[in-house]
């Protein structure tokens, strides 16, 4: 996958990770959530960390 460099394309990258971010958190049943789902979110929010650092360098 190249690079995303354009500040337009971060933004709806970003949107898009969240928005999948949301999807995921909002599915969960608070009942029945487990460690391995909270992980996932975790990680799914560190991946979305990461991508802001990467994209912030680029700029």
């Amino acid at each position: 996958m190249k690079p995303i460099n354009d500040k337009e394309t971060q933004v709806v990258y970003l949107k898009e990770r969240l928005n999948i971010f949301m999807e995921v958190l909002d599915s969960i049943d608070p009942e029945e959530t487990d460690v391995e789902d909270i992980d996932r979110l975790i990680g799914m929010i560190d991946d979305i960390e990461l991508k802001c650092e990467q994209f912030r360098n680029r700029g």
